[in-house]
């Protein structure tokens, strides 16, 4: 068996699938619950953005990895709370509010990095306060599954409940029927008294939170430092993902699971010595695949029901 196909056996290959797509399962489910309620998020790039930059610096002023992470799941909020007004109230197209959001947070991390520490790649020299990893016997005693599944960073373990989480929220709860109403059929859900306005603000706050995860792993988990532009298109591959699982967090999930295979696998091409330049295209070819295959199911999905 090739060295290349090995690695498919390996679980430290496996685990680092589980690592490397955090981020991106937060994302989705950031994607998700704003997608039920009407509300296409395109700013979720720059609210994880944002949420790494000041989750990782003020965790590292604070010397307490818990307080970076309320500072950046908060400026994540703050960022979806502005996104919400902005479309909401200010009647601002929400693609262009996401756009705006996102390039705003590129140059504006970027400067308070340079303002707070001289530096304008990365925030390497604040000595920052990484979020822990969990040791977990009873996981660790399984063969094999424990070293996939055992000392994974404590926010890894809880985008995983997330899923979960977001798909009782969404399939069971009377706030997830308000939002599936309002996403279907605004008019109706307002007929029968459920605020619109009021159900897209929390749907938004919501995906703001998950965002706000999503980005502070990528700097006191994925890595223990803050780097220009660090997201790297994962918010947009976030919305490939849940556009291929639909209203479903699992199917989302799977999705993002699939976008964290296509990333692992790359980094073990480069150990091949393929260069890094043509591995680092693999999920951004895979996402271009998936939205190719989700517009043709649209569109054939759409033309069945008009012969109907």
């Amino acid at each position: 068996m090739s060295n290349f196909a090995l690695n498919f056996v390996d679980p430290a290959f496996w685990y680092s699938i589980l690592r490397v797509s955090t981020p991106l399962l937060f994302a989705v489910m950031a994607a998700l619950v704003s997608s039920v309620a009407g509300s296409i998020n395109i700013g979720i790039e720059g609210m994880m953005l944002m949420a790494a930059f000041w989750g990782n610096v003020i965790g590292a002023f604070a010397k307490n990895p818990w307080v970076g992470l309320l500072a950046g799941i908060a400026s994540a909020v703050a960022m979806a709370l502005l996104l919400a007004f902005s479309h909401l109230k200010l009647r601002v197209n929400l693609v262009i509010a996401g756009v705006a959001l996102n390039l705003f947070a590129s140059g504006f991390t970027v400067f308070m990095l340079f303002a707070l520490t001289g530096e304008k790649g990365t925030s390497a020299s604040l000595g920052s306060q990484p979020i822990p990893k969990l040791d977990i016997p009873l996981l660790r005693a399984i063969p094999f599954l424990g070293k996939v599944l055992n000392n994974h960073n404590a926010l890894t373990y809880i985008a995983l409940i997330s899923i979960f989480v977001v798909d009782y929220l969404i399939r069971k709860t009377p706030l997830g029927m308000r939002m599936r109403a309002v996403g279907e059929n605004p008019d109706a859900a307002t007929s029968v008294g459920v605020s619109v306005l009021r159900i897209r603000y929390l749907s938004l706050l919501l995906s703001g939170l998950f965002a706000g995860l999503a980005g502070v792993f990528l700097s006191m988990g994925y890595v223990s430092w803050f780097a220009r532009d660090m997201t790297n298109g994962r918010g947009f591959i976030a919305l490939a993902a849940q556009a291929l699982g639909g209203k479903s967090a699992i199917l989302g999930a799977l999705g993002a699971l699939l976008f964290g295979i296509a990333e692992a696998t790359g980094f073990t091409l480069q150990s091949l010595r393929i260069p890094s330049e043509i591995t680092n295209m693999i999920p951004f070819i895979l996402t271009l695949i998936v939205l190719v295959i989700y517009a043709r199911t649209r569109v054939r999905s759409h033309s069945r029901i008009q012969e109907i």
